[in-house]
């Protein structure tokens, strides 16, 4: 275990701290969705193939999440997060100064390397600061950067893309990226790795059945969420038949939605971690399968999508769960869950734009998402049943 050095600063303001990163992150991964008409205008290409900008940021995230994780098992985690952060600015940097979509394809890829080990790690930092009975909600502070990026970044982000031009949009992240190197240097305390940390420890985190049945449910249940994220602008303009002004008051009641999944379901998680994963999991199908009705009015598609967002605080849970079970592979298993996550930011667009170009319209895409989010409820049953089995008098005999 990492043994952090005496300190004197407010767990409140180490958790800032880490949460600012979360805030960059999150303000490039949903801005760059809306500046993709602009930045495909300055690179000459057309939208569609702008679009694989983004494809290129998740696939960074899933690959380096586990490579970068086990690469920094013997550093020290603040070493480590000041190092994640400073490659992720460096490289959203480099992303506003792209002269080609090539360079732009390259630069994404390179930015989302660091975006899941990042999060991992300054999970495991922030609770490790806390009592065992109130990680859930020290991971959930963590998550807020992320969730507000939703509501204030990405809104400055567009806006900035919008008036002064979308290179702009990259190099605020690159900004925020640098401010939150100084915050970790300042505010996080001094540790020193394990002794024994080792690649190869990590590495054995995928020996771990119930580290693979979390990030089942984390790869499959939050694609719901996803899949009606993506099209919400599209419905509210072709179904809702909403000003396009309104989008930004639709999207920021989603994140609105996120912020207070993660400041309230964390306080229930710590005492009952996952039978507050099967709750959402449930609610998030409901809001889902009751969101083509919604989308009818403006009002009430605003509350779907709410709730709809507020079961995003899964992902705290969720991280929670992979310390419970990864063992001495902490680092690797908590990196890993943004991967997942970032799996199901591929396959729920892609299952909803199936729907949509087999003719089932723009809110078929609220089905599809409650079937995910029921499908990540099937895991968590394995999940509970082989943990029940694995505990029982005869198993251990």
């Amino acid at each position: 275990m990492h043994a952090p050095a005496p300190r004197t600063t407010p767990v409140a303001l180490v958790h800032f701290a880490l949460a600012m990163g979360g805030f960059a992150i999150g303000t490039t991964e949903f801005a760059t969705m809306s500046l993709v008409p602009y930045f495909a205008h300055g690179l000459r290409i057309d939208e569609p193939t702008a679009g694989h900008v983004i494809s290129a940021y998740a696939l960074g995230v899933v690959v380096g999440a586990p490579l970068l994780a086990v690469l920094g098992a013997k550093m020290a985690r603040r070493t480590l997060l000041i190092a994640l952060m400073a490659s992720f600015g460096l490289f959203n940097g480099l992303s506003a100064l792209a002269p080609t979509y090539g360079w732009m394809l390259v630069f994404r890829f390179l930015s989302g390397l660091p975006h899941g080990a990042y999060f991992g790690i300054a999970a495991l930092v922030a609770a490790s600061l806390v009592p065992d009975n109130r990680r859930s909600q020290a991971v959930g502070r963590v998550l807020l950067g992320l969730t507000v990026a939703t509501v204030i970044g990405v809104p400055l982000a567009n806006w900035m893309g919008q008036a002064i031009g979308w290179r702009w949009g990259f190099a605020v992240v690159a900004f925020l990226a640098s401010l939150t190197m100084a915050l970790v240097y300042w505010l996080v305390p001094q540790d020193r790795p394990a002794s024994d940390a080792s690649p190869l420890r990590e590495l054995g985190a995928l020996a771990n059945g119930q580290v693979w049945l979390t990030l089942g449910i984390s790869a499959i249940g939050f694609g719901g969420l996803f899949c009606v994220y993506t099209y919400v602008a599209s419905t509210l303009l072709e179904v809702t038949r909403v000003p396009a002004t309104m989008i930004p008051v639709a999207l920021a009641i989603f994140g609105a939605g996120m912020t207070a999944g993660n400041i309230i379901v964390p306080k229930f998680a710590d005492r009952a971690l996952m039978p507050s994963a099967a709750v959402l999991l449930l609610g998030s199908a409901a809001a889902l399968a009751l969101y083509p009705i919604a989308a009818a009015h403006f009002w009430s598609l605003c509350l779907a999508v709410f709730a709809i967002g507020f079961a995003g605080a899964l992902g705290a849970i969720l991280q929670t769960r992979l310390m419970d079970v990864a063992g001495e592979a902490q680092g690797l298993a908590a990196s890993l869950n943004h991967s997942a996550f970032n799996t199901a930011n591929a396959l729920g667009p892609w299952l909803g734009g199936m729907a949509i170009a087999a003719g089932w319209g723009w809110t078929s895409t609220g089905y599809v998402g409650a079937g995910l989010a029921l499908g990540g409820f099937l895991v968590w049953c394995v999940a509970m049943l082989v943990e029940r089995r694995s505990l029982s008098p005869a198993a251990v005999a």
